[in-house]
């Protein structure tokens, strides 16, 4: 096994979590991919890796890796779940045009507070919408 795959199995036992052959793809593609990819691209992705995998479970071994707080999901489209490796505290840009969506690293208070008037945070999810620096070069 490769350096990388070393590593995110380290990462994943250091969590309680058996690297099964699945949940390593799983993740390095999530760590390879930061572009907030949903289950399906994942899917279309390994099953050309590995032809024996199925949907359920890309689906499942992602569902699980939310349960374990490994990764966020994220709803910004409105029509689809996307998947975040990157679970430090940020929001996301979702250009209209384009359909990428973008990591924001900006200050938030309330992610540093841990509640708002006696209310515990345990999620917090700020999305922006909007157009693209790229596409409003491009005049999309």
């Amino acid at each position: 096994m490769n350096t990388k795959m070393e590593l995110l199995k380290k990462g994943l036992l250091k969590k309680g979590i058996r690297p099964t052959y699945i949940r390593l793809k799983v993740l390095d593609y999530l760590e390879t991919n930061r572009n907030h990819p949903t289950a399906e691209a994942i899917y279309k992705s390994l099953v050309k890796e590995i032809p024996t995998i199925s949907r359920t479970s890309v689906y499942n071994t992602l569902n699980f890796f939310h349960e374990k707080e490994l990764i966020n999901i994220l709803f910004i489209t409105g029509i689809e779940a996307r998947f975040d490796s990157n679970i430090s505290p940020h929001h996301h840009f979702l250009c209209g045009k384009c359909g990428r969506i973008i990591d924001l690293d900006i200050e938030c208070n309330y992610f540093k507070k841990g509640n708002i008037r006696g209310h515990r945070i345990i999620e917090l999810h700020g999305y922006f919408k909007g157009i693209c620096k790229d596409c409003l070069k491009e005049g999309k």
